[in-house]
């Protein structure tokens, strides 16, 4: 009865309806029933209908469709006993990667996952490969994180397997997590026929110039253990190893400099001829500030001075194989998913995923403690950022007896510290940068004479990468260097932020510490997020600074014809959708500034606005459009009209009388108009476009104004003198 029913919905769904409502009740009938198929597992003919069936489907005009048809698809991957049926579609499926919807070029990752085996995971993980370079921020860890588990479990040759896993790591970088580099090297020592080729290249990519820090702790692990192994190959002598990984040593990590000390302290017993270099190394660690270090450097030194090298050669005997255990990229994987409200029982990953009772259990437990920043910047605690004790008490019982209801007065009268991180305590000189880099995406957003914040951004739809330098200018050590993340409360749930990587604590002379953040606009937002850095240069050092991340950076150019701009100007109508407003130059009126069309040019498309040339028919006024993506709030589309004034002292549109009743000659003015399908946008846009607007542009170059005596003590108070 079940099977003739499913065959009936089967054959109706060859009938398109050209009622978009009866398709659509039709299509959620059909997908109910496809599932149905897949979860009882039995017919192989009607599993083998699906196939063709779902083929269609993916490659509809809808995206909901798209979607469901690549979701059902996942689960048929998931059940069946061949993967042929699904094959068929993998030209199709791997186009779905470039969709415009980000959800269905998930569910094509996901797909592509799945429906991977030993016949196509070479094909299969070059187009991930390929299409990791312009992926999106918010896919790219997981797409990290599962080219590297295809790789490994499809691995059949040697070299490709080496060659995969070191070019994932030098294209993602700051989006590979810790478990699969250590993932490789667990492999690599394991793996004797990996080692003499795993060691060889990744020694070639040590010795670029810029070559991404995780593949310096591989390089340091690897030629550590198996360096020996070809330092008999011509440009693999043991200097040349030692010389790659020195050349890294300034620019890395506290705890990649502590691996490369330990690779030098096994090259002392495997190559003895450049131990008066490997000496030296230690003897300059031992005085750093960095007590873990100093310590390591310490201990490594004394090693190298016993009288004999017994001790010495069973410290740094090799590396034992790793046990067995159950695939960390497999449970950083699902870690991703814990938190889905998607409750189903079967797992992306095909039938081999599905018919392992580990990998199951490591998808369905939701309690999976993690020790990575959330968006709000808390760490191993619940959704509502409340930690949880050591033992799995809340706060609540370790406090019992204690009445916290019934302070006494010293308590009552305690005040709420300020937040030194907020938009209130913006230290001095903070607008030059913010407001130059609202047009740009890199950039110096502070600089003094001790320490230079640069800038590097990239927005995609409505996620950001927002990398921070900062670069320590004075002659000694910058030491406890920290930066604290701040938002108003009121825009909290409108942008959020995810804390990829935290600068070093200690910065050396001249050297350059980084943080990665992530950010996604979830809403229309106003405030700009603002960091406090706070560091030890003789004497404690803080700044707070507004972050350049602004609604505008959200937005994409759109193109449009004369008629579909003035169409979409009329549907959209006035206020609340638009905004506009009448204005100049701001402050004193001089001749040493203007506005010019080069400069509202440049502002515009610094703002992000395809500009629609031959729209208007005054050829002086400026047009654009654009579209702001917002995660929760979708997408919105913007127009812009400028009609600027750039002749002086003539009257404008309107005539505008002070109070003294007399007209007033304007200089340069400007009608901003900009109309939006969200209400809360316009005002947002015109008031930031206005206060950069009414800048100008300066007709000859600024003057230079010499540092006084003061300004040169304040700058360099703080530093020590040897």
């Amino acid at each position: 009865m079940i099977r003739e029913s499913l065959q009936k919905i089967l054959n109706l769904a060859l009938e398109t309806n050209k009622n978009v409502q009866q398709n659509n009740a039709q299509n959620a009938v059909l997908f109910e029933a496809i599932n149905l198929i897949i979860h009882l597992d039995t017919e192989h003919a009607l599993m083998k209908q699906i196939s063709s069936r779902l083929g269609r489907f993916i490659q509809s005009r809808e995206t909901n469709v798209r979607y469901l048809g690549l979701e059902a698809m996942t689960h048929l991957a998931a059940r069946a006993e061949t993967l042929d049926p699904i094959k068929q579609h993998q030209d199709v499926i791997l186009g779905s990667l470039k969709d415009r919807d980000i959800s269905v070029r998930r569910k094509g990752l996901d797909l592509l996952y799945s429906m991977c085996d030993a016949t196509n995971a070479q094909a299969i993980v070059g187009e991930l490969l390929h299409y990791l370079q312009n992926a999106d921020f918010a896919i790219r860890e997981e797409m990290v994180l599962k080219i590297a588990i295809l790789t490994e479990k499809y691995a059949t040759d040697v070299q490709w397997y080496v060659n995969i896993s070191l070019r994932l790591i030098a294209m993602a970088g700051d989006h590979v997590s810790d478990e699969v580099w250590q993932r490789v090297t667990q492999i690599v020592t394991n793996n004797e026929e990996l080692q003499v080729y795993a060691a060889h290249n990744i020694l070639q990519y040590v010795k670029q110039d810029h070559c991404h820090e995780t593949l310096v702790k591989i390089g340091a692990y690897i030629l550590g253990e198996f360096g020996h192994l070809i330092a008999e190959e011509t440009g693999c002598s043991p200097i040349e190893q030692f010389l790659a990984l020195q050349s890294k040593l300034a620019a890395c990590s506290s705890s990649t400099r502590g691996m490369i000390l330990s690779s030098f302290v096994k090259f002392v017993n495997l190559f003895p001829e450049i131990k008066p270099q490997l000496v030296n190394v230690f003897h300059i660690y031992s005085h750093t500030l960095d007590s873990e270090l100093q310590q390591r450097a310490c201990e490594y030194l004394a090693l190298t001075n016993l009288p004999t090298d017994d001790l010495l050669r069973t410290v740094c005997d090799e590396m034992p194989p790793f046990p067995e255990r159950e695939s960390a990229l497999l449970s950083r994987l699902h870690q991703k998913h814990a938190n889905t409200s998607d409750k189903r029982t079967w797992v992306v990953g095909g039938k081999d995923a599905n018919a392992d009772a580990a990998e199951l259990k490591m998808a369905k437990t939701t309690s999976l403690r993690r020790t990575f920043s959330t968006a709000n910047g808390h760490a191993n605690g619940d959704a509502n950022g409340k930690s949880n004790g050591a033992n799995g008490h809340s706060a609540t019982n370790d406090l019992v007896g204690l009445d916290m209801n019934n302070l006494g007065p010293a308590e009552a009268k305690a005040l709420k510290a300020p937040n030194l991180a907020s938009a209130a305590h913006l230290s001095p000189g903070w607008e030059r940068g913010y407001n130059r880099l609202l047009i740009k995406s890199d950039g110096v957003l502070f600089e003094d004479g001790q320490i230079q914040v640069g800038v590097r951004s990239e927005y995609r739809g409505q996620m950001a990468c927002f990398i921070l330098y900062f670069t320590n200018k004075t002659p000694a050590l910058v030491s406890s260097f920290t930066t604290t993340l701040d938002l108003d409360e009121s825009e909290k749930k409108n942008l959020s932020w995810d804390v990829k990587g935290l600068p070093d604590t200690t910065i050396p002379q001249g050297g350059q510490a980084q943080q990665v953040i992530m950010f996604e606009a979830k809403k229309v937002f106003e405030k700009s997020p603002t960091i406090r850095i706070s560091y030890l240069a003789g004497a404690l050092q803080a700044l707070t600074l507004k972050l350049p991340v602004a609604i505008h950076k959200f937005m994409d150019p759109a193109e449009l014809s004369a008629d579909d701009f003035f169409k979409r100007w009329k549907q959209i109508g006035g206020a609340p959708r638009e905004a506009q407003q009448i204005f100049g130059l701001s402050g004193p009126k001089d001749s040493e500034r203007e506005l010019t069309e080069n400069f509202v040019k440049a502002v515009l498309e610094g703002f992000r606005w395809g500009l629609l040339p031959a729209v208007d028919p005054n050829q002086k006024n400026f047009v654009g459009a654009s579209v702001v993506h917002t995660s929760e709030g979708g997408k919105f589309g913007c127009l812009l009209r400028l009609e600027p004034n750039y002749a002086s002292q003539v009257s404008f549109w309107a005539k505008v009388w002070m109070t003294q009743g007399r007209l007033t000659d304007l200089m340069q003015m400007v009608r901003l108009t900009i109309r939006a399908t969200d209400d809360s946008l316009p005002p947002v846009l015109l008031k930031m476009m206005e206060e950069r607007l009414t800048v100008g542009v300066f007709i000859r170059p600024e003057k230079y104004e010499p540092p006084t005596a003061s300004d040169i003590s304040d700058s360099f108070r703080n530093i020590m003198v040897r």
